[in-house]
């Protein structure tokens, strides 16, 4: 309720006032949780206690949404009400896992996660340890897992000092296990690993590396897919093929549309600038090109992107598109993944 009725009045308040209206924002996405697979058995929906207790009028049920997806709030806040950046690191609060984005070197991405129920804490593709380390002290957090999507060292380059820290076990593909430093639990292709509480999903997504996985986890609507498919873009093939880059984006948007995105790196701008070149017609395309300036313009993440997005804007995803084949002289008889391939190879040259 304090959000909702305070939002529009934030931008006028006096920065004296702003950090007490940020605690109370903060503490209540807090006290609001998705069920996660572990709750739902025998348990009242959440929501279920909370209309009863809180809301009352049915035209406030709407408020739920705002809440259950901080992701919206704390990233949407940002831009809206000129926020500092550091308010927008933890972007998703789904149940009782939190996901913070910690930046590395220039541009990588590392995701923190949290479970704040059982303590648990994992790393994704920490391309260095120093930032890391910082983000777990100014929490007084340990470290219990390190999850890699594949090999390369700016996605594990941290694998040993954090390990040797804290004695964290690595995550990653059977196929890398040569590869990634330190490695202690190898998985395949349909695996399902466990998170404190959360079902981890093992995708191999092949086409950057041979042995790139993505780990999605269903319960919180969140997928974490490496270097395979960023935002407005897809990784380079230095290992696969577009046949295999192809099938590995097709297994990745068979999600649901709602399935937040988190690649390994904020190369969105630069990806909207070559995407508006092949498709400058494509109109939800050019209002995310327009939002993804205005968030780099302050220094705030593109990322969580969500499957819904990338469908309609992201030029790998859309090889059927007439526009775009013609500006590329795409053969019409060429399949997707050729189509692909050519897409592909203009981008690198752009």
């Amino acid at each position: 309720m304090f959000l909702l009725s305070s939002v529009s009045s934030f931008s006028r308040l006096s920065s004296s006032h702003r950090p007490a209206m940020l605690a109370k924002a903060s503490s209540l996405m807090a006290s609001f949780s998705c069920s996660s697979p572990r709750r739902m058995r025998g348990q009242p929906s959440i929501w279920t206690n909370m209309r009863k207790q809180w809301f009352g009028k049915k035209k406030l049920y709407g408020f739920g949404t705002l809440i259950v997806k901080p992701v919206k709030v704390l990233h949407g806040a940002n831009h809206l009400l000129d926020l500092p950046p550091s308010f927008c690191n933890i972007t998703s609060m789904a149940s009782s896992l939190q996901i913070e984005l910690v930046q590395c070197l220039q541009d990588n991405y590392a995701y923190l996660l949290h479970d704040i129920d059982t303590g648990t804490v994992g790393v994704v593709d920490p391309s260095e340890a120093v930032p890391v380390i910082n983000a777990l002290e100014r929490k007084n957090q340990s470290l219990t897992y390190i999850l890699n999507t594949h090999h390369h060292y700016d996605h594990t380059g941290g694998n040993m000092e954090l390990k040797a820290r804290y004695g964290a076990k690595v995550i990653g593909s059977a196929k890398d296990k040569d590869r990634i430093p330190g490695i202690d639990i190898a998985l395949h292709d349909g695996e399902t690993w466990m998170f404190a509480g959360y079902q981890v999903h093992v995708l191999e997504t092949p086409g950057h590396t041979k042995g790139h996985v993505s780990f999605y986890f269903p319960g919180c609507k969140a997928i974490f897919t490496g270097d395979t498919l960023f935002s407005l873009s897809c990784g380079k093939l230095f290992e696969g093929d577009p046949d295999q880059m192809f099938s590995s984006l097709r297994k990745i948007v068979s999600l649901p549309d709602d399935t937040d995105v988190y690649c390994g790196h904020e190369y969105t701008m630069s990806n909207a600038k070559f995407a508006l070149s092949i498709e400058p017609n494509n109109e939800a395309l050019q209002e995310y090109a327009a939002d993804v300036a205005r968030l780099r313009s302050k220094k705030l993440p593109t990322i969580p992107t969500t499957i819904k997005k990338e469908k309609q804007c992201n030029p790998f995803l859309r090889t059927f598109s007439p526009e775009i084949r013609q500006k590329l002289n795409i053969p019409l008889a060429a399949s997707d993944a050729q189509a692909l391939g050519i897409i592909r190879r203009a981008k690198d040259n752009f």
